[in-house]
């Protein structure tokens, strides 16, 4: 079992950034590949960034690609995405996901490859 407490939304206007926490406790964080998900009002729960076991390889979205970072700390178990030039339609409710792989060097882009979820943190950029 694995508790991940996502951290760091709120609202802010279009061109901002915001850094977005997940903090894991549990099971050894480095056994999961990590990822950062969104879910719009009336919209399906989309992937936005994932990053491997070992952080050593990322993988984006295209509509945050250039925009967004993600990054992992395997020494505090946390994760973080860092959001910069913010755009209205990046507004929703943002979740870390954690998913268990042998693999080292996978970034895991498909949702139902994660089975540990954190309860989402709300992320609003206006206009």
């Amino acid at each position: 079992q694995v508790q991940l407490v996502e951290s760091g939304g709120g609202l802010v206007q279009a061109g901002a950034s915001l850094r977005l926490s997940c903090a894991a406790s549990g099971r050894t964080f480095n056994n999961y590949a990590m990822g950062w998900f969104r879910q719009a009002p009336g919209k399906e729960r989309e992937f936005v960034a994932a990053i491997s076991r070992s952080g050593g390889t990322t993988g984006y979205a295209d509509s945050v690609k250039g925009r967004f970072t993600v990054s992992r700390d395997n020494t505090k178990n946390t994760m973080y995405l860092q959001m910069n030039s913010l755009k209205p339609e990046d507004t929703a409710v943002y979740y870390c996901a954690a998913a268990p792989t042998t693999l080292t060097m996978l970034p895991i882009r498909l949702l139902r490859e994660y089975r540990y979820w954190g309860q989402g943190t709300q992320v609003t950029v206006s206009s």
